[in-house]
């Protein structure tokens, strides 16, 4: 069930606008029309670069808003809330280039081998300890299955080795990437 390229832009137009609202100190634009595919509850995940570098990342892993809303909600907090950058300054805004991923449902796999690099995201779980890493993370790093299963698991907070343990979930979804390059 995949967005269609005006649904497409009709995210990304409100992703910037979003960023360069608040970097301005302005009020957030209203959300686009929720129509057909952007009242659907999804999960999504608006990343930011800045001249190729990673800028801000964050996202919702189910779909708790409508994509029309949720893409607002995740462009301001990737710009101005993620802890490990400081808020984007409007200076900088012609220099961010916008991605979005639109995610499918979180499933647990049973075994780790059912991961396809490339293609499936991961969500490693162990009691309240959680990572994500998005699906295109894995190739612009060039990882393996077993070094992405590692990373998914240092960013829970555990060790590289535990999804091997019990006790330990792994769950993969799918996600549409497109962005502003995509033109």
């Amino acid at each position: 069930m995949n967005l269609d390229k005006k649904e497409q832009s009709v995210l990304l137009r409100a992703a910037r606008e979003t960023i360069v609202s608040a970097a301005s100190g302005l009020n957030l634009p209203q959300p686009p029309t929720a129509q057909g595919r952007l009242s659907e509850k999804r999960g999504i995940f608006v990343t930011l670069h800045k001249i190729g570098e990673l800028r801000g990342c964050i996202g919702y892993v189910v779909g708790i808003k409508p994509l029309n809303q949720a893409v607002i909600d995740m462009a301001f907090a990737a710009s101005q809330e993620d802890p490990r950058f400081p808020p984007v300054k409007k200076e900088e805004i012609n220099d961010i280039e916008i991605e979005i991923s639109v995610l499918s449902v979180p499933e647990i796999v049973q075994n780790p081998s059912e991961i396809t690099v490339g293609k499936d995201g991961l969500i490693v779980k162990k009691g309240f300890r959680q990572g994500l890493l998005l699906p295109q993370v894995a190739v612009e790093w060039g990882w393996d299955r077993e070094t992405f299963l590692s990373h998914a698991c240092m960013k829970a907070g555990l060790t590289p080795d535990s999804w091997k343990e019990t006790g330990v979930e792994i769950f993969i979804f799918n996600a549409q990437v497109f962005s502003e390059s995509d033109g």
